[in-house]
């Protein structure tokens, strides 16, 4: 059984979604502030976080950088802003995902299945390291290794690393990335990408490649 944590200080749509996904067979645990979510974090390690923005205690925005210090968590920003910029910073902290309220429960559920799907490990056992100069990945253990030192992935961000890893100089376009990556453009803006790209470009720089008007490529240079 998936466990979910909701960090939600509005108790009415917190019981809600409460409902809602044990009902759809999750294991359910609430926090009302951001200190309480961390602290149930720790404790019963959730497969994913539904995470405010807005929260008494720490803001959604503290504890997402909490969380991705403490775990490989799958995290789904909820909040009530819609600018892109705010979406920028909620996946520039560690975010895999963003719900703008009101949502629809189907909605919710359709984006925690997705994440989960990314979070799934390869079905195959044999572990073959993709070696890339100093950079190593590691498909089935879902590890990324710069100059001998591990690099800490969101799952999004390593399964966009992993596709054009897979493909090294070839072109792939954003949609092209959103419908391997996602699997469901339809809730899925395509300036995701760009952000969870970004992350990846910070973390491992000069790996992937701007093709302007086309989208992005893995490639080595003579520096790597």
């Amino acid at each position: 059984m998936k466990k979910v944590l909701v960090v939600e200080d509005e108790t009415k749509l917190a019981m809600i979604i409460d409902e809602f996904l044990k009902g759809e067979g999750y294991e359910v645990e609430v926090a009302e502030d951001g200190l309480k979510a961390l602290q149930l974090a720790a404790k019963i390690n959730p497969d994913i976080v539904l995470l405010d923005w807005m929260l008494p205690e720490l803001s959604g925005i503290e504890v997402c950088r909490k969380l991705r210090e403490m775990g490989p968590y799958g995290i789904i920003m909820i909040t009530a802003k819609a600018e892109e910029t705010d979406k920028i910073i909620g996946l520039g902290v560690g975010a895999d995902d963003y719900m703008v309220k009101p949502f629809s429960l189907r909605e919710m559920s359709a984006r925690i299945q997705s994440l989960l799907r990314r979070m799934t490990l390869p079905e195959t056992t044999s572990e073959t390291i993709r070696s890339f100069g100093l950079l190593e990945i590691s498909p089935v253990s879902l590890r990324v290794r710069l100059d001998g030192k591990e690099i800490m992935l969101t799952p999004t961000e390593y399964k966009i690393l992993e596709f054009l890893s897979a493909s090294p100089n070839q072109v792939f376009s954003r949609e092209q990335i959103l419908q391997h990556v996602f699997n469901d453009e339809e809730i899925i803006d395509v300036r995701t990408v760009d952000a969870h790209i970004s992350k990846v470009r910070k973390k491992i720089n000069g790996f992937i490649q701007t093709v302007y008007g086309f989208g992005y490529r893995f490639g080595v240079n003579d520096e790597h």
